[in-house]
């Protein structure tokens, strides 16, 4: 059975996935490990730099005996992907980049990093997770998933929310997406105001050979707003529908 690793963005969780792990698991081996400093692993220490996230999976997958896995990243965990498949390009088969760019910085973010920075020391986690977990979603707090983000958000430490903006803040992945030889869907919600268009696009135009997948009516969390869509696309992109 194939493996099939799912890694959470900034403030989630492995959690988040419960939904594509039942609907996945007679299908593949489904992993969603939670991040070093988020969800149940909110007592380690997070990095500060996006290859050392990429480096900590890869050494639990490993510790896993998973040598050769299907990846999807979301958001920040995109970014991680990417420096997954860099760094060890021989165990990534298809690759799924979905609500995620090619940069950290994030132009065009609902609020720059440092505003976040600043208000995650001023306000504190759970205010600061629910006030970015509302962004999320097309329908805001009212969204069905929003209650799961806003626990997960809250489950990360103080340490950690601030480790992830500047992790994302420092790294760029641009000069490397033409490396990119992994089978690639690139998957975006019409909707989301973290990672506007021009990110996932650029993902899409310079990765070699990869498709796209644009979900309407949908922000930044498309596998919670529309998780029926969101797995049929997913099986199809790995030619398990």
């Amino acid at each position: 059975m194939d493996s099939l690793v799912f890694v959470h963005g900034y403030l989630g969780g492995g959690a988040q996935w419960a939904d594509q792990a039942a609907a996945f698991a007679d299908r593949f081996q489904v992993l969603t490990p939670d991040l070093p400093g988020f969800g149940d692993r909110n007592a380690s220490t997070a990095p500060e730099r996006i290859e050392d996230y990429a480096t900590s999976l890869l050494e639990e997958t490993s510790g896993l005996g998973v040598t050769r896995f299907h990846l999807v990243g979301h958001s920040m965990g995109g970014m991680i992907a990417q420096e997954m498949v860099r760094l060890a390009p021989e165990r990534v088969d298809r690759l799924v980049l979905y609500g995620t760019g090619p940069v950290g910085s994030l132009p065009g973010r609902f609020e720059p990093i440092a505003e976040s920075k600043r208000r995650a020391v001023e306000d504190g986690v759970e205010a600061t997770g629910r006030r970015i977990a509302a962004t999320w979603f097309a329908e805001g707090v009212r969204a069905k998933g929003f209650v799961v983000c806003a626990q997960l958000a809250a489950k990360a430490s103080q340490q950690a929310m601030l480790a992830g903006l500047t992790a994302m803040d420092t790294w760029s992945g641009l000069t490397r997406l033409a490396h990119i030889n992994s089978g690639t869907l690139v998957l975006w919600g019409d909707g989301d105001r973290t990672y506007p268009w021009e990110q996932p696009e650029r993902l899409w135009k310079e990765i070699p050979n990869s498709l796209l997948a644009v979900v309407p009516g949908c922000a930044h969390a498309v596998h919670l707003e529309k998780p029926g869509l969101f797995n049929a696309i997913l099986l199809d992109f790995l030619g398990a529908g």
